[in-house]
């Protein structure tokens, strides 16, 4: 490395330990604001990558969030998002973005509809059924992601991995910020979650319809806490084939679960596939990995994370690819995180070797 990339990549890994956390507060009792707050800078040292340089990047999000509940039963729901740059994802020569966030490109004209920085903005209300059953019932502009493949361990890019293979299962195809309905049943150790949204556009120009199922159930025995998760997704005829001579629907199954071995570690897993009739980067993914709390060396609030992914290509000139993340995550205080990341990638082409190399990143987050 360079003395000129080595200074740069001293001052811009400094850059996120800078971050300020912003006041929140509970106004009353119907209305409260939260905010996520975060920095990053990433550094990739990468090989067979045609003009890709070994480069730093750094970028800062900021995301307000607006609950206002009249009564027990209803809320009204607002998030916005803000970012400074858009990091290494911008220059990244990985199909697979380093950080699943929303950067400045992707908080602006929200899916083709000339939207910029309202993420969501929805009404829920909740039909109490019984002693242990009730119903949500939200629609507004909606994100799929909150109802469909949460995981307790690979969910959240800003506490847990950065990469966005292993944040969420990347050939379910999860839209965002976008016109939809969801509904939430919960009785006992059983959940349903179903989301239907129409999206403003995808990646060729289209509009389209997509419909996602989540069934869920919960148990708990000597080792801990586990969520098994069965999720089917599909969308309507929007999507070019390969070929790009006529439109294709997507469809895919996804299993997920997290699983508590004990008071310090846990571990998850997702495996799922994808109809490739459309133009896709992938059809499969198997993915998994443990989390380990501090507290065999004194920091309960700490963990470690470590993750895999394998995705076999689709449709298109990938052959697959391979994802490894680790990071060490400090909590400092109720409020602040500090996380140490790094990230090996490596995507191989049917017409030849792809890239491959390292992804280094110090995140802060600051969230209320």
């Amino acid at each position: 490395m360079s003395d000129k990339l080595l200074t740069h990549s001293v001052i811009t890994l400094a850059l996120p330990m800078l971050a300020t956390p912003v006041f929140a507060y509970d106004v009353n009792d119907q209305l409260s604001i939260g905010v996520v707050l975060a920095g990053t800078a990433q550094c990739q040292t990468v090989s067979d990558a045609p003009g890709a340089s070994n480069t730093c990047e750094s970028v800062a999000v900021f995301q307000p969030e607006l609950s206002y509940r009249p009564t027990a039963a209803d809320e009204v729901f607002f998030k916005l998002g803000f970012a400074a740059g858009n990091g290494l994802n911008g220059v990244s020569p990985f199909t697979i973005a380093p950080w699943a966030a929303d950067l400045e490109d992707d908080v602006t004209n929200l899916n083709g509809r000339n939207r910029d920085y309202l993420l969501t903005a929805w009404y829920k209300h909740t039909f109490r059924l019984g002693d242990d059953q009730d119903l949500g019932a939200t629609f507004g502009i909606i994100d799929a992601t909150d109802y469909l493949d949460d995981n307790a361990y690979a969910n959240d890019e800003y506490t847990q991995f950065m990469n966005a293979a292993l944040t969420n299962g990347p050939n379910v195809f999860l839209p965002s910020y976008d016109q939809g309905l969801a509904l939430e049943w919960d009785a006992g150790p059983w959940s349903v979650r179903g989301v239907l949204m129409n999206v403003g556009e995808n990646d060729d120009g289209n509009s389209f319809s997509f419909y996602g199922l989540q069934a869920g159930y919960t148990i708990n025995t000597s080792l801990g806490t586990g969520t098994y998760r069965l999720i089917l997704a599909a969308t309507s005829q929007d999507f070019l084939n390969p070929a790009g001579t006529q439109l294709e629907s997507r469809a895919s199954t996804l299993f997920s679960l997290d699983q508590e071995f004990g008071s310090m570690l846990g571990g998850w897993l997702r495996v799922g596939w994808q109809t490739d009739a459309a133009a896709v980067d992938y059809d499969a993914l198997y993915s998994g990995g443990i989390s380990l709390k501090g507290t065999a060396w004194g920091r309960a609030d700490d963990n470690v994370g470590l993750g895999l992914a394998y995705l076999a290509g689709g449709s298109l000139d990938i052959d697959a690819s391979q994802v490894f993340e680790t990071y060490y995550r400090w909590q400092l205080g109720d409020l602040f995180g500090l996380t140490a990341d790094i990230q090996y990638q490596n995507d191989d082409y049917l017409s030849g070797p792809g890239p491959n190399g390292w992804t280094y990143g110090l995140r802060a987050t600051a969230e209320f």
